[in-house]
């Protein structure tokens, strides 16, 4: 049982900060989950946070593929979806209880720092379509180990051969699918999501209403300045990724 209860002030600062985090996302094709769930957290306990969180991610991030579906990219959609359902089952039955957060978040860390900063003579990271299920297996473990989806996503997603809308079309429906995949967790562990429905709903609003605002924006900025967000929001998801692992490794 998960009982909290929300003023109408704390409701209407919620949905004006889901509202943010999501045109947010649309802009600059990340970090926007990041700032929802700091955001959410000032009101929700964590027991209900993480749930509620997916859930509303879920159909902000379908609202952007759906706003963008013909820049959708089936031959990886397809194969990333299968390594995703893959890497989740397989993490959550045989691995979850095993492995910590700390190297997991390490392995994150060491491939932003190397999309971000390799040099100029070394390869850019870039699967073809069919080994996104590879992808998908990765983002679908780390996602559930370390509960991260967005930076791992966006470390594949920093190629010049998509337009800005290809990527944030295609980097949604990748979390969506993720997202989605933990729902049956959350059932299964008996997330009472029933009785939060009204909650749900003015949140995933909320999330459709950014979502759609940050996409009539996404058509208007240039193509290289959207790429520099991206860095910038990948930077800032390093640096926070660099400061939870500072905290692990310090003793009490």
């Amino acid at each position: 049982m998960v009982d909290f209860e929300l003023t109408n002030l704390a409701l209407l600062a919620l949905f004006l900060a889901v509202t943010a985090a999501s045109f947010i996302t649309s802009v600059t094709g990340m970090a926007g989950g990041v700032l929802m769930f700091a955001a959410m957290n000032l009101c929700i306990p964590v027991r209900a946070l993480v749930p509620i969180h997916g859930v509303v991610q879920l159909f902000n991030n379908a609202a952007r593929s759906i706003y963008l579906r013909r820049y959708l990219r089936w031959p990886i959609i397809w194969p990333f979806t299968l390594g995703a359902l893959l890497g989740v089952t397989l993490t959550t039955l045989f691995v979850a209880r095993l492995v910590g957060e700390f190297w997991p978040l390490l392995i994150i860390l060491l491939l932003i720092a190397y999309t971000l900063f390799r040099p100029a003579r070394l390869p850019p990271i870039r699967v073809s379509d069919g080994n996104y299920f590879w992808v998908g297996v990765a983002t679908g473990s780390l996602g559930i180990v370390a509960g991260i989806i967005d930076p791992i996503l966006a470390i594949f997603f920093m190629r010049d051969d998509l337009s800005k809308e290809a990527i944030v079309a295609n980097k949604s429906l990748l979390q969506m699918v993720v997202h989605f995949s933990k729902i049956p967790a959350f059932l299964y562990l008996g997330f009472p999501f029933l009785e939060h429905l009204g909650l749900l709903i003015i949140l995933s609003l909320a999330g459709v209403l950014g979502a759609r605002i940050g996409i009539h924006v996404l058509y208007r900025i240039n193509a290289n300045f959207f790429m520099r967000l991206m860095k910038v929001a990948l930077l800032l998801a390093g640096l926070r990724i660099g400061y939870q692992l500072l905290e692990m490794s310090l003793p009490l």
